[in-house]
């Protein structure tokens, strides 16, 4: 199968081998040099994960067109590839903003089926990613602030109901 568009990916090993992967998902025009992913990806290196960058960047044209099961075959493709000569047993998956809809999509793969889970801004007007946060068996950790234009009051109020989710609002936060 190939990709539907080329995805540019890269890998942060540690130095000595290592079981443990974080793979980081940016948002659309939040790359993963942006000051929350650059945290995120040192915090997890200096714990030990190699860590994988998903490269994608999208327009607005290109975000409008977007075929979300594409897209997310598309990461699973470019993961699968990064990661092919590797034998990680423990998994995180961090999504910000249009990472979380790959990121609802990854949580049905057996490889992650113990992985768990950072919601960083989640689309949470996306029925497929507020359908995932709330039925996921998936420990997580969801960041939105209440400003933000994806923050849904209602939504974000029945994701209490999962017990896998630890939900934090940024007081005044918004979509950056």
């Amino acid at each position: 199968m190939e990709l539907s568009k080329s995805i540019p990916f890269s890998l942060i090993e540690q130095t000595e081998q290592t079981n443990n992967l974080v793979i980081v998902l940016p948002g659309a025009g939040y790359t993963t040099q942006a000051p929350l992913l650059r945290f995120t990806t040192s915090l997890f290196y200096n714990k030990g994960f190699d860590v994988l960058h998903i490269n994608y960047s999208y327009n607005r044209q290109e975000l409008s067109e977007l075929n979300e099961e594409d897209f997310a075959r598309d990461v699973q493709l470019v993961i699968n590839n990064a990661i092919k000569n590797k034998k990680y047993c423990k998994y995180y998956v961090v999504g910000k903003t249009v990472g979380t809809i790959a990121l609802s999509y990854l949580l049905n793969n057996t490889m992650f089926k113990e992985a768990r889970v950072v919601w960083l801004t989640p689309l949470l007007q996306k029925d497929r990613v507020y359908n995932a946060m709330i039925n996921s068996d998936h420990k997580g950790l969801c960041i939105i602030g209440d400003k933000d234009s994806c923050f849904i009051e209602d939504r974000f109020v029945r994701l209490k109901n999962n017990p896998n989710l630890i939900l934090k609002v940024v007081d005044g936060g918004n979509h950056s």
